[in-house]
């Protein structure tokens, strides 16, 4: 897994809650550096996959472990 220069805790949250976490997080971290999202809302497997697609931030992985949908996103 790539080292996330942060992290977004959006396990527990309902759409579009971790989305907007997303975006407020990316603001956080500068070009280049890798953020980790966690989130178990089934509609993050879509969602942040079409954010990343819509901004053109990289998701550099994803994995689903646990109920635990993570997605590692390199700024643009």
């Amino acid at each position: 897994m790539p080292d996330a220069a942060k992290t977004v805790d959006a396990k527990g949250q309902a759409c579009p809650m971790p989305v907007l976490m997303t975006a407020k997080g990316i603001k956080e971290i500068d070009a280049g550096q890798i953020m980790l999202v966690e989130a178990t809302d089934n509609g993050a497997r879509s969602d942040i996959p079409a954010w990343t697609s819509q901004t053109g931030n990289e998701r550099v992985e994803s994995e689903d472990a646990d109920g635990v949908l993570r997605f590692w996103i390199r700024k643009k």
